[in-house]
């Protein structure tokens, strides 16, 4: 009983508690709504009270606004107005301008047509006149002036011829005064040695011991000298040098070296002989090359082929008249070069035409034609300019003159040749025999090599072994002796050496 009234008193509690709580929170509820509903309505009051607010400053603002718009277009409207008036003054100005223009324009034409007619009025007078003129002379206007011109050329003849006369003597001794300048100028500005070539080369010795290895046993080792280089060696009393003579500057240079570097080495026979002989035609070849580029660079020309180079090099062993050909074709290209600067010419044409005129000397021996005709031919082969190749080929007159480099390059031939004591024709003239007697050898079949030695006076010929026996050589010995009487001209006499040398080599392994 206790318990289930417990339970009762503890539910209406619950039930009382709940009932209250619910209408505390309606009371709250309902105090917290008028609450808000009285901030909106503040809120409300306040936004009309700025809305408001802001509306009276916008309209205030868009009535100063308007109000100085209103002002601003008054005053560009009467700034119009006074432009156009302006305008409409300008444009009254050039009509009335235009009317006067047009006024004189129309007194223009009336006074061109007035001046035409005064010059047909002219014309017709000096017609008039002229023909009266013809009437009253007989003569029409061309032969009157002809007769004028006829009569003042009568008259006037001798003083014109000779005042021609003047001017043209005048004129020679001026180009002649002025030539003979130009040429001493270049002459005086280029002084150069004029020292001929020898045709002996003296190797200097340590001892005159070195001279009997040198004859070796029975004179073979001179002998393989003078086979392997070409030369004579004279080995006499003179104390301390040994002579080497030949004709081609080549060979002596070649049995110089050759001859020195055995002289140091001491190993002198005929293997070792023909060894350093190879070695030294070798160095000579490097001498070529160098000497060729000092010429080019001494006369600076630029852009030739370094195989027209190495041929240049070829004639610092050449001579011509005993003079040094290199020598002589630098000095050219140094002169025509000077030449062309007085005359206004290509200077770079004519120096570069200078220093090749003679390269046909180079392979004269070895080619057939002039030495104009293989320069030719050398320089077109290898690419050189046209102008170089017509400049170069008339310094002998051989072709005609086409420009003023190829006058040039004549020029300084002849004054390079010319020098006193720069040209021996007697030592041309020798070597050219020479040669020819080489030349007239090698024709024949068989022969090896020949070798001009004893300033022509005798002829030293190398044979094949394996193409000329012993009795064949003594034959041909014999023609060559002939056919040397019927061809060349000497003085004295010829001797023919042939010589057949079987070598024969092994190799024991």
């Amino acid at each position: 009983m206790s318990t289930l009234m417990i339970i009762l008193i503890s539910a209406g509690a619950l039930v009382l508690g709940v009932g209250i709580g619910y209408y505390l929170r309606l009371i709250i509820a309902l105090g917290k709504r008028r609450s808000i509903e009285i901030d909106i309505k503040q809120m409300m009051v306040g936004a009309k009270e700025e809305a408001q607010k802001i509306t009276d400053e916008a309209k205030k603002s868009s009535e100063k606004k308007l109000a100085e718009l209103k002002e601003e277009e008054k005053k560009k409207e009467q700034e119009w107005k006074e432009k156009e008036s302006r305008l409409i003054k300008k444009d009254e100005f050039l009509d009335t301008r235009q009317v006067e223009i047009d006024k004189e324009v129309e007194n223009i034409k009336t006074k061109v047509e007035e001046v035409k007619k005064i010059q047909e009025k002219v014309v017709k007078i000096e017609e008039e006149k002229k023909v009266e003129l013809e009437r009253v002379a007989k003569l029409t206007e061309a032969e009157a002036k002809d007769e004028l011109l006829k009569d003042i050329e009568k008259k006037y003849e001798e003083d014109i011829l000779i005042r021609i006369q003047k001017l043209e003597n005048g004129n020679e001794e001026k180009l002649d005064r002025r030539a003979k300048d130009i040429l001493a100028t270049s002459i005086q500005r280029l002084a150069s040695s004029t020292a001929s070539e020898l045709m002996t080369t003296i190797v200097s010795i340590p001892n005159n011991e070195i001279k009997g290895k040198i004859i070796g046993k029975e004179g073979r080792n001179i002998r393989a000298f003078e086979r392997a280089s070409g030369v004579e060696l004279i080995v006499d009393d003179t104390p301390g040098s040994i002579v080497i003579s030949s004709f081609d500057p080549i060979r002596r240079q070649v049995a110089r070296l050759a001859l020195e570097n055995l002289i140091l080495d001491g190993r002198i026979q005929p293997a070792k002989i023909e060894e350093l002989v190879e070695k030294a035609k070798e160095e000579i070849n490097k001498i070529i090359k160098e000497k060729g580029d000092q010429a080019v660079y001494e006369c600076g020309i630029l852009n030739f082929d370094p195989r027209i180079i190495a041929i240049i090099g070829r004639l610092y062993f050449r001579t011509s008249y005993g003079q040094n050909v290199l020598q002589h074709s630098i000095e050219m290209a140094h002169i025509a070069g000077m030449l062309a600067e007085e005359l206004g010419a290509d200077v770079a044409i004519a120096k570069a035409a200078a220093l090749v005129h003679d390269i046909g000397k180079a392979l004269d021996h070895e080619v057939q034609g002039t030495h104009i005709e293989i320069g030719i031919r050398i320089l077109q082969k290898f690419g050189a300019d046209e102008r170089i190749i017509t400049a170069m080929k008339s310094h002998h007159e051989d072709y005609p003159y086409t420009t003023i480099e190829s006058i040039i390059v004549q020029t300084a031939d002849s004054i390079s040749g010319g020098r006193p004591g720069a040209r021996r024709d007697s030592v041309e003239n020798y070597l050219k025999r020479l040669q020819e007697l080489e030349t007239l050898v090698n024709a024949f079949p068989g022969v090896e090599k020949s070798y001009a030695l004893q300033a022509g006076r005798e002829i030293r010929i190398f044979v094949t072994p394996e193409k000329i026996s012993d009795a064949e050589a003594k034959l041909m010995a014999r023609d060559i002796a002939l056919k040397i009487e019927q061809e060349l001209k000497y003085p004295g006499e010829i001797k023919v050496t042939m010589i057949r040398e079987m070598r024969i080599i092994e190799y024991a392994r």
